[in-house]
Parts: structure tokens; sequence; C-alpha cells
């Protein structure tokens, strides 16, 4: 297996680890400013282990980024190469061959019991809105089930 190919496996833990559940316990320093890449995306919070959410997230160290709906039980995914300009991003997907240019719009917000919310235009897959908490951060490719597995169900 090759490098690349082990760094993309770590994208279908992310949604085993996300679903794990929504509470976050973490003594991270809040952020004032948010950035959409190295931040777990969710459309909602889980309301039971076969409730399907939708995860958006970007890694900026390799640069790979992925959407996927999952629940505990079942779940898919599209990983995608990208270059991001600003809120534009340019994406490949390596599967189909697919070419998307797609916009991100993020701010913090107070819905949903979240901290930030972010629109996703351009893009055939996964929904057109996202949320996240201050501590949904990847910091590194290696942290990533580290950080997600902060998050626990209802």
């Amino acid at each position: 297996m090759t490098a690349g190919m082990k760094k993309l496996a770590l994208i279908p833990v992310l949604a085993a680890v996300v679903y794990g559940g929504y509470r976050v316990r973490s003594h991270q320093p809040a952020h004032t400013t948010v950035e959409v890449s190295d931040r777990v995306w969710i459309d909602h919070l889980p309301r039971n282990d076969r409730d399907t959410i939708n995860v958006f997230a970007l890694l900026t160290q390799q640069p790979v980024g992925v959407f996927q709906a999952t629940s505990a039980w079942k779940g898919g995914f599209e990983a995608f190469r990208y270059e991001k300009q600003g809120n534009e991003i340019r994406a490949v997907f390596p599967q189909s061959g697919d070419r998307e240019k797609i916009t991100v719009t993020e701010c913090p917000c107070d819905q949903r019991g979240m901290d930030y919310c972010l629109e996703v235009s351009g893009s055939s897959r996964g929904v057109k809105k996202y949320y996240s908490r201050k501590e949904w951060i990847i910091e590194s490719r290696d942290q990533l089930a580290g950080t997600l597995s902060k998050i626990e169900t209802p």
C-alpha cells in the first residue's frame, strides 16, 4: 500500500469516529477565527446509531478532502484531491475523474448547538450546509482519529 493510499485509508475512520457521538470534551483553547480546512464539519448531530449524517473535511497536510454519508452501521465516502485559493476549492475526484469548482463560505454562528456554519456550493456531492464546533479541529493527519474520538453519542 502506498503512502497516499495509507492516508486515504484514514477517511473511513473519520465517519466511524465522528458518528461515535457529538459531545466534544476538549481542553483546547477556543479559536476566534474559523477556517474550513483541518476541521470536521457535519450537517446535523446524530439522533441515534442508525441516523445518517453528512461529513465534510479538508486536510491541508496532504491535501485531500472527503464528502461522506454515514451512520454507526453503514456509510459511503468519496475522497478528492484539491487546490484551495481563498474560498474556492478546485477538486478532482480520482475514482470518477470528475472535476468541480466548489465555493465555501464559513462563519461563526450559534445554530443547532454549533459554533461555526459552512455553506458549500458548486458541488454535486454532500449537502449545502454544514456545522462545526470549536474543538473539532484536525491538527494533523496523525491526530485525526484522536480529535474525532472526543465525539460521543447522546
